[in-house]
């Protein structure tokens, strides 16, 4: 009979294994504070092989850090001897308890064996862990809610020495989906440091789970967007920032002091260059015009900021050719960049003495415009 495994992986054995097979000549042995003979990884000889310039000690860098931020890695990359388990259609199963001690049930899954879809109900860090070995590069696409830290808020405690009763009686509750809360209060000395550990840990690990072509959105306010947004450039890399979406929730804005909030905001990024956002396409209701590609409308391409012209934007001074022997029902010519007989030749209009210029370089009107 297979046995059950009850441990999740150790990321740093795998970040060791990865370094390892890409920079074997780095690996090596020493011996340990305890007389024990351990591996390493030789710094001197992992730089030559990247040859890059190391910073040691307190050498003036570009960095985000706060308190504890080595021990949200470590926590990260810990493993836990926990496992998940289903909850059939006639069991319950105690989740968490409020802070009376008053416990939440989980209620029993329906169709278990047959259902297409998994609810997991448990602390989304040890959760994020567990589904490590089995959805490892797999998730296209995580959406995540996570405290806004407004003052009051209650954000996860990831201290995981304590026992349940421990942390209903010293530091908060659980909430019903079994998250150990702690109130995080703008009084808190830790106030920032907090809520960076609580999220940093687990954006490391939401990572791992997306597929090479997946994304990630996260949901926050104005309280720690700026916090936020290094975090994320730091975990997935700022060249995979996607955009940072405005979402209304509250048109009438909601008054804190100061200028009302009517919105929060919604940051957006990718694993790796290779995931591409679709576009939202026009309703076809919306066009008035038509060809055999479909709806279209017709946009200027000629700039006319005469702020750019010709002198100071001379790559985007260049003619079009125009076939006046063909003409569409919408009045419309076949083009070309390249010059053919009996083709009229077209540069963009001057205005108030100015040559103007187009929107886009000839590189981009190759690929971007039909080519006769």
């Amino acid at each position: 009979m297979d046995k059950l495994r009850m441990q999740t992986a150790n990321k740093a054995d795998e970040n060791f294994r990865k370094l390892a097979a890409m920079f074997p000549n780095a690996v090596t042995e020493t011996i340990n504070e305890n007389g024990e003979v351990v591996r390493a990884i030789d710094k001197d000889v992992l730089m030559q092989e990247i040859a890059c310039t190391v910073l040691d000690g307190n050498e003036e860098r570009y960095q985000f850090t706060w308190p504890d931020k080595k021990k949200s890695v470590l926590l990260a990359n810990a493993p836990i001897n926990k496992t998940l388990r289903p909850v059939r259609e006639d069991e319950t199963v105690p989740t968490g308890a409020d802070s009376e001690g008053k416990p939440y049930c989980s209620s029993g899954s329906v169709n278990f064996d047959t259902t297409e879809n998994l609810y997991i109900e448990g602390d989304n860090l040890e959760v994020l862990k567990l589904l490590q070995e089995t959805y490892l590069g797999k998730i296209k696409m995580i959406y995540i809610d996570p405290p806004y830290n407004t003052g009051s808020d209650l954000v996860y405690n990831d201290d995981f020495s304590k026992s349940t009763t421990e942390y209903i009686a010293s530091s908060g509750y659980l909430d019903e989906n079994g998250n150990r809360l702690v109130e995080n209060l703008e009084s808190n000395g830790r106030y920032h440091t907090d809520w960076l550990n609580m999220i940093y840990s687990r954006l490391r690990l939401a990572k791992d789970l997306l597929a090479t072509n997946g994304v990630i959105f996260v949901s926050l306010d104005d309280n720690e967007s700026a916090n936020l947004k290094k975090i994320c450039d730091e975990v997935f890399g700022a060249v995979n920032f996607i955009g940072q979406i405005t979402v209304v929730g509250n048109p009438r804005g909601r008054d804190y002091g100061g200028v009302a909030r009517m919105h929060d905001y919604l940051f957006v990024y990718k694993k790796s260059p290779e995931a591409v956002i679709n576009l939202i396409e026009d309703s076809e209701n919306s066009f008035k015009m038509f060809d055999s590609l479909g709806g279209f409308e017709l946009r200027e391409l000629r700039n006319r900021n005469i702020k750019f012209n010709k002198e100071n934007r001379p790559n985007l001074y260049y003619p079009f050719y125009i076939n006046p022997a063909t003409e569409d029902e919408h009045g419309l010519h076949e083009i070309s960049l390249e010059p053919k007989d009996g083709w009229i030749e077209l540069y963009p209009l001057e205005s108030q003495g100015v040559n103007t210029v187009w929107r886009w370089g000839k590189q981009k009107s190759q690929t971007s415009v039909y080519k006769g």
